[in-house]
């Protein structure tokens, strides 16, 4: 018999279903999807697919916009996340964000990561260094800002800003990270340092990452799922699908024929 939803044990997330209308217009079909805990996730696919949009969909980022319209199961640890009881803060904390373009506050280094636990209660000076400096040395980059934590945010380069930014997410201790194209705006070297991170960080978090470039996706991620005009073509190993895929639009776009 196949599992209901609710008898779902091995996923961290588990999507049923789910279609998203912008007023009338359709952006997603009948997505389905299970992303398995520990791992990293990645969404493949031409612009304007709707991998964006589905990821907001995942901690309801698009809550934020106007005429939005979804419908479908979308469970976290078998909580569904769209049901009429869920305190949304609480969810966004859980399954926090890093957006394309690094953003970090016009404030101090520190104030940036400490930002979240203060939101949250904790204003201990103490426990908020402990704070700071864990999330910082999680993203890699306690080393090269802790003589300037008091500096303001925004000295720091791009690939630094981004890490910042990933620290900040940290600090608040979610179980899920969703990264929206987040090496798009960074150098190469940059750009590694922030696959070298994500790989880092499986171990403790689930990590889906929305990304245009294939190579990246087949470097970094465990499972890839492709998406075309708003339907999620395939889903699968990250390496049977970069050379096996099952489905032809998923090979035609991997081998550039299309996209």
């Amino acid at each position: 018999m196949e599992k209901t939803l609710t008898q779902t044990s091995t996923s961290k997330i588990h999507v049923e279903k789910l279609n998203l209308f912008y007023g009338t217009h359709q952006a997603l079909f009948d997505v389905d999807i299970k992303v398995k805990p520990q791992s990293i996730t990645a969404f493949i696919g031409p612009s304007g697919c709707g991998k964006s949009t589905f990821l907001r969909t995942l901690n309801r980022m698009n809550d934020l916009i106007n005429g939005v319209t979804i419908n479908g199961k979308v469970l976290v640890d078998n909580e569904d996340i769209y049901a009429d009881t869920v305190d949304i803060e609480s969810l966004r904390k859980r399954v926090g964000m890093v957006f394309q373009r690094p953003n970090p506050f016009p404030m101090s280094i520190f104030d940036n990561v400490a930002y979240g636990p203060r939101l949250h209660g904790t204003s201990k000076k103490a426990q908020l260094q402990e704070i700071v400096e864990r999330s910082l040395r999680q993203a890699v980059l306690w080393d090269e800002v802790k003589d300037r934590l008091h500096k303001s945010a925004l000295g720091l380069s791009g690939g630094q800003q981004q890490r910042l930014c990933i620290a900040r997410l940290l600090a608040v201790e979610p179980d899920v990270l969703l990264m929206d194209e987040p090496t798009s705006a960074l150098d190469p070297i940059s750009t590694l340092k922030v696959e070298e991170l994500s790989q880092s960080l499986k171990s403790s978090y689930t990590i889906i990452i929305v990304t245009h470039n294939m190579q990246q996706a087949a470097r970094i991620s465990d499972t890839t799922a492709f998406f075309l005009n708003g339907k999620m073509v395939e889903v699968g190993e990250t390496n049977s699908i970069f050379t096996a895929p099952k489905e032809k639009q998923t090979e035609d776009y991997i081998t550039g024929r299309f996209g």
